[in-house]
């Protein structure tokens, strides 16, 4: 991002014109020659009434007596420079009362912004059948999220198609367009179309998840069920069916059988009519219904296990009891089938196993931060690291090989990484789908934050603490992008590689940028 004053951005509204306009200068303009044999009379000259000035007519002639144009006077250049733009760094510069933030398109290969009429604190994206792995533009991206509507009757769970999403327009030829496929529309500075299917919903959706698909897999047949779950602030856990809609967006004219759709396949009253935000689903078995798992945690520090079998859903009504306070996330292990993780508001971080006795964890990482710690996620590339965000605007980076078991002694271990450059609560934390030292970060300082632990650290930087260096930029910190207001959550799209989908309470923003 960019700062300039709002003065000079209304400037060039008015004017039409990338900068002020420059002045003119008049140089200073030779006497005329005076003719040695005097002015010659011509008596049969006739009188003309003019109101122009008179005009010299032996000083608008040639040295052959031609008649010649008037030649202006040079205009000298203006040497008042446009306004500079300068790079805004969270933490080092303050945005005065004139100035507002201007995106650099220059480092993002794709920029969209979206409003929706309801703002959503949650979202996720849903898998499709145009291809994994894409990089033509434009494209298209669908996502399912839940509205915080004024009203508990207003509330919808929507399901978002994506589409024109074109690349950025930039000013020249960029050396990376080269090779890219002849006709391919990549540099048309279009807006988006969004276009969504809803059904209500009976309260706001703390979260939602959708039912996870293998890679490569396709998007299943629309008469196979492709399930979403909601947090809902009536402490229930709703499982929709939202193949259909999907479908409805795709095919025109279809329309979808409302006592498949618009009511929960099955609701989860194990939580009775206590709030949550903690979920995850857990699929063994690709396509396959009754492999389904899924995990709820509530804010009185219980979590509850569901499973589907090819009847149905089945609720467990035995708790996992280890947390002190509100569970705040919650992520399955991508290696081990019967092992997640669980972070709360007790500023401790779970590792837990369905089949242990007593529903209670195996491992733990406790304190993991000074305050509540917010988010979690499970690298799955790698299976041992975990990322964990904190109320405090920490990131920390946990190599689980070395976390103790639940009552061996020894010293809470050290993060392998931590940064402190948000400077408010992370609200939303995931690493790359594919790429193992990649994640990306979400803020309440309204900052997406790109990460690669990568990157090596400079000679200067070794040794030196980010708390002792307020506003340091971190080797480690790729990109940062800015522009919406109090983004909740975020998310990788697993099939269009290095794009990050953020939803905040100003709307959606989908991006590429040049660093990942």
């Amino acid at each position: 991002m960019s700062k300039r004053s709002a003065t000079d951005v209304h400037s060039q509204q008015a004017y039409g014109q990338a900068y002020a306009k420059a002045s003119i200068r008049s140089a200073k303009r030779n006497d005329p020659t005076v003719d040695e044999m005097g002015e010659f009379e011509d008596a049969w000259e006739d009188e003309i009434e003019s109101d122009e000035d008179p005009v010299d007519r032996e000083a608008s002639r040639g040295e052959d007596g031609m008649d010649v144009d008037e030649v202006l006077p040079a205009i000298e250049e203006s040497e008042e420079q446009p306004p500079a733009l300068e790079a805004f760094i969270p933490g080092t510069h303050i945005l005065e009362k004139d100035e507002i933030l201007e995106p650099d398109d220059s480092v993002y290969v794709m920029r969209h912004s979206m409003d929706v009429n309801w703002s959503c604190l949650s979202f996720d994206v849903l898998r499709d059948s145009l291809g994994d792995q894409r990089q033509r533009y434009p494209t298209t991206a669908y996502v399912i999220a839940g509205t915080q509507a004024d009203r508990a009757s207003e509330n919808e769970l929507s399901v978002f198609r994506m589409s024109s999403l074109h690349r950025t327009q930039k000013d020249g030829d960029d050396d990376d367009d080269e090779g890219e496929d002849e006709g391919e529309d990549d540099n048309l500075d279009e807006d988006a179309v969004l276009e969504f299917r809803s059904v209500p919903h009976n309260g706001g959706v703390n979260r939602v998840r959708a039912q996870p698909l293998p890679p490569s897999t396709p998007l299943l047949p629309v008469s196979q069920p492709y399930y979403a779950a909601t947090w809902a602030d009536t402490g229930k856990v709703h499982i929709w069916d939202i193949r259909p809609l999907l479908e409805s967006i795709d095919t025109p004219g279809y329309t979808w059988e409302k006592s498949r759709t618009n009511k929960p396949t099955f609701t989860i009253s194990s939580h009775g009519r206590t709030e949550g935000f903690a979920m995850d689903w857990a699929a063994s078995g690709g396509a396959n219904p009754s492999a389904l798992r899924l995990l709820t945690g509530d804010i009185h520090s219980k979590i509850y296990l569901t499973t589907s079998t090819p009847s149905g859903f089945n609720a467990l009504t035995q708790p996992f009891t280890s947390h002190t306070s509100s569970v705040e996330d919650i992520q399955w292990s991508p290696s081990e089938p019967t092992v997640f993780a669980s972070c709360s508001a007790d500023r401790s971080v779970q590792i837990w196993d369905v089949r242990s006795r007593g529903r209670r964890s195996v491992t733990g990482i406790n304190p993991a931060h000074e305050k509540d710690v917010n988010v979690i996620s499970w690298n799955r590339n790698t299976g041992y690291l975990l990322l964990s965000g904190g109320d405090e605007g920490a990131i920390r980076v946990w190599d689980l090989r070395n976390v103790n078991k639940t009552g061996s002694p020894g010293d809470v271990p050290s993060p392998v990484a931590a940064f402190t450059w948000h400077r408010a609560p992370i609200t939303s934390i995931e690493w790359h789908p594919t790429e193992d030292s990649i994640f990306a970060a979400s803020g309440a300082d309204d900052q997406v934050t790109l990460w690669d632990l990568g990157v090596e650290q400079d000679d200067e930087e070794i040794g030196v603490s980010m708390n002792e260096t307020p506003g340091a930029v971190p080797s480690q910190l790729l990109f940062v992008h800015q522009g919406q207001r109090d983004i909740k959550e975020i998310h990788w799209h697993p099939q269009i590689p290095g794009t990050v989908i953020s939803t905040a309470l100003d709307g959606f923003n989908i991006f590429k940028t040049i660093s990942v």
